[in-house]
């Protein structure tokens, strides 16, 4: 069971969680090992099993990114991991600051397609807080990324938190248009996007197959349409399921900026790529955000004069 635990201190897991599966787009067995780690060290990813004998540790941060093609891939070297925005977001969902992740495999296991398996595992394994006060990234000033018709912001939130403004549109069903908002908490983020499974185009599945990718999506852990509907047999999560997938992998992306965040995000049509090219455009920006919290008692309290205040 998780643990209650001030959401100003640091917090870590309370023992060790193995999660086993296949990737999603590599078709390969994976197996993972989320233990605690102490304050201050964020999340780290090892990767096992690359027959060199060498053990290739990756910090989630934006900077360790080397492909958005599908999903998110850490790198490093000849050392890469794959797929990493579900679990990301179970862990910055539920709060959770410091783990250290052992990953036999190239690619993190796809369970269900949604962060479902994650947070099941999280929560048995408990969430515990640490010695060490927790820092945030407070946005100061919009930041704005555009590819096209597609979009993404972050920008100072009046109310404080994390708030997540998320359009998509596709043409004709099952998708068309959707928008859905949100202000992140645990509660919220169990109840309305963890479960929500990622999905894709039966025409575009084959064409991935015959270029050797995709090869361990199923109906298992992917929503799959084909004719104006999804053809998994027990049929939507939720009847916006699409929207709050893209939320999910928001929340993920997102998690790379290194700290979790006070400020509004807002998109359009976006992806894996749009989000992080606003993390990178945000940490380009000393202006436009600052870390604050730490020994604060309020991680608002450091807010300059003149700059944005609660209307």
């Amino acid at each position: 069971m998780t643990s209650r635990r001030p959401t100003r201190m640091q917090t870590t897991l309370g023992a060790a969680a193995t999660l086993e599966g296949v990737g999603a787009h590599s078709g390969l067995a994976s197996r993972l090992v989320l233990a605690p780690a102490e304050a201050g060290s964020g999340i780290v990813f090892t990767r096992l099993g690359r027959g060199d004998g060498e053990d290739a540790p990756l910090r989630a941060v934006a900077g360790n990114v080397t492909s958005t093609d599908l999903c998110m891939r850490l790198g490093a070297g000849a050392a890469s991991i794959s797929t990493i925005e579900h679990l990301m977001a179970a862990l910055r969902g539920l709060c959770v600051d410091n783990v250290a992740i052992d990953v036999d495999g190239p690619e993190i296991p796809a369970m269900d397609g949604s962060a479902a398996g994650f947070v099941e595992a999280i929560e048995e394994a408990g969430i515990v807080a640490l010695r060490a006060p927790r820092r945030f990234l407070e946005i100061r000033a919009p930041v704005r990324v555009a590819d096209g018709a597609a979009w993404a912001e972050l920008a100072p939130a009046p109310a404080g938190g994390f708030h997540m403004d998320v359009e998509i549109s596709y043409a004709g069903a099952p998708i068309g248009r959707q928008r859905r908002r949100m202000r992140l908490t645990p509660a919220s983020f169990r109840a309305e996007i963890a479960r929500a499974r990622t999905f894709g185009f039966l025409s575009d599945a084959e064409r991935l197959w015959r270029e050797g990718r995709a090869l361990g999506a199923s109906l298992d852990n992917t929503i799959v349409i084909a004719k104006g509907r999804a053809l998994n047999p027990q049929g939507l999560r939720f009847s916006d399921e699409f929207v709050r997938h893209k939320m999910l992998d928001v929340l993920g992306d997102l998690a790379l900026a290194g700290a979790p965040i006070i400020g509004a995000f807002r998109s359009y049509r976006g992806g894996h790529r749009l989000n992080l090219a606003l993390v990178e455009a945000l940490l380009a920006t000393p202006s436009a955000f600052a870390f604050v919290g730490g020994e604060d008692e309020n991680p608002r309290a450091r807010r300059p004069a003149g700059a944005w205040a609660p209307r």
